[in-house]
């Protein structure tokens, strides 16, 4: 069993960029500018938006946070984001999910300029996605590609099983595994919460991915032996032997599945390290183009 480790490549991508952004430095050219808008106070929000503030700021990129009230009215956020729209050297805008729960989040995502559209979530962005077409993949889904790379692992001919249908997730990884190309060319089986049968299905699949949102889901007698498996969940569970009072949990019995398994992500430490960094190289892409526009 080897341990897919997260933290070991979203660092040398983010090496990459910095190399990038250092020689744009020596040139005196502008470097890549990721802007992000965070509505009121959310524990979790505020931790991944410092997060990826954090790594922007480690590699060279300019960052900007808009922080808006809970209770802003709807043009207002509207009017945030069409002033980053037309800002040309803002390069990757995002607006962190989810939304207060007065706010429309396919309304919202729809406004930003898909040329800027670093988390992929937009329909064009989608679209182009499902047409096999360059473009902005969904941060976590591009993440878990990344790290299938990074490792050289086959996927060609393997049987895929995906649990989760949402649009952040599930559905584009499906895509992404069945599309042509080195790491794709998977028979992918999509299962979710109606599904009858996961437990049969999982039994039979090459490659797992997780990604339901169930803390431990994913147990022992549902991965055969030499599987690879990639845990997206990331669930705060209540644990008062921690002093923070929880303790961080997978969709994955990360103990009881490992020892099946020939690749593992772990959680923490794993898939979502690689949505910043996919995040990242996003935002690049998105300077890129934008220069070229230029």
């Amino acid at each position: 069993m080897e341990i897919l480790n997260g933290k070991i490549v979203s660092q040398h991508i983010k090496v990459e960029l910095k190399v990038f952004v250092d020689n744009l430095i020596l040139k005196q050219k502008r470097v890549p500018h990721l802007a992000a808008i965070l509505i009121g106070n959310n524990g979790a929000s505020e931790t991944y938006v410092a997060s990826k503030i954090k790594n922007c700021e480690e590699i060279g990129f300019k960052s900007t946070l808009i922080r808006l009230n809970e209770n802003v009215a709807e043009q207002d956020l509207i009017v945030a984001i069409n002033q980053l729209n037309e800002n040309d050297l803002v390069d990757g805008i995002l607006v962190q999910l989810p939304l207060p729960p007065h706010f429309n989040e396919e309304k919202i995502i729809n406004l930003i300029n898909p040329n800027k559209d670093v988390d992929g979530f937009s329909p064009v962005s989608i679209g182009k996605m499902v047409l096999g077409m360059p473009t902005f993949i969904p941060a976590t889904p591009f993440g878990v590609m990344l790290m299938l790379e990074y490792y050289n692992i086959e996927t060609s001919g393997k049987h895929a099983v995906v649990i989760g249908r949402s649009n952040i997730v599930g559905r584009p990884m499906s895509i992404l595994l069945n599309q042509s190309g080195k790491y794709g060319n998977c028979t992918v089986t999509v299962c979710h919460s109606r599904t009858k049968n996961i437990k049969e299905l999982c039994m039979t699949a090459d490659i797992i991915v997780a990604a339901i949102g169930i803390p431990e889901f994913v147990k022992s007698d549902m991965v055969k032996d030499g599987a690879v498996v990639i845990d997206v969940g990331i669930t705060r569970v209540k644990d008062e032997t921690k002093k923070s009072g929880f303790s961080i949990k997978g969709d994955v019995d990360f103990n009881a599945v490992s020892p099946k398994c020939s690749f593992i992500t772990p959680v923490p430490g794993g898939v979502g390290l690689m949505t910043i960094a996919a995040l990242l190289k996003n935002t690049l892409n998105a300077y890129i183009q934008q220069d070229k526009a230029c």
